[in-house]
């Protein structure tokens, strides 16, 4: 339903500072900032600023979780 679709960025803070919210965790994770848990991955692309038909050819570069990367791509 086009009306009820949301943006890239708004999808992007559902997963990460907003899902903190919500489970009372806005002060140990949901943003990239010192001091706080950073599970992340790396793209080869920024998905905000590519058509979002385009999103879907995002490849993953780099998962880091627990400050050790899990994957690498070669």
């Amino acid at each position: 339903v086009p009306e009820e679709k949301i943006g890239v960025e708004e999808t992007l803070a559902a997963y990460t500072v907003n899902g903190a919210h919500a489970s009372f965790d806005e002060s140990r994770k949901g943003r990239l900032t010192p001091g706080l848990l950073a599970d992340l991955v790396i793209l080869d692309r920024d998905i905000t600023a590519v058509p979002v038909d385009d999103i879907r050819q995002a490849r993953v570069l780099r998962t880091v979780v627990g400050g050790r990367t899990l994957y690498r791509s070669d």
